[in-house]
């Protein structure tokens, strides 16, 4: 089993790009769901919160899933799964999320909230993402 990866960064439009490229060396490989999660996360809390807040990103992978945490100082501004109109420009980040993961929460603390998920996959150290089967 690989250790979690941790990363630390205020968050940016800059810093998706940057932790989109760890995630994909961490994984070994292409692991575009993940990056996409993790994107999307980041992007919530510029938008929500403004640019240059800390945020941590967490990556567990084990038992054949791959788990992606991203957590703000904020446990106060959390995230809503909406139906976007046609012609929305935004609100379509966490219905993504949804429909490429197979769970995703959040939890709350007192000065912080992650927003995690979870989806199938395993690390074979070559090829990224895999498919796995989970409960079979």
């Amino acid at each position: 089993m690989r250790p979690p990866l941790t990363l630390e960064l205020l968050a940016t439009p800059k810093e998706v790009s940057e932790v989109r490229r760890a995630l994909r060396a961490y994984m070994g490989g292409p692991c575009d769901d993940l990056q996409l999660c993790a994107s999307e996360l980041i992007t919530n809390v510029v938008r929500h919160l403004g640019e240059g807040v800390p945020v941590r990103v967490r990556v567990v992978c084990e038992q054949g899933r791959t788990r992606l945490e991203v957590t703000d100082p904020d446990p106060r501004a959390l995230p809503v799964l909406c139906k976007a109109a046609d012609d929305d420009e935004t609100g379509r980040g966490l219905a993504l999320l949804d429909a490429l993961t197979l769970r995703w929460g959040v939890e709350q603390g007192p000065n912080r909230k992650t927003v995690w998920c979870e989806m199938r996959g395993m690390h074979d150290g070559s090829r990224g993402m895999v498919a796995g089967v989970i409960g079979s």
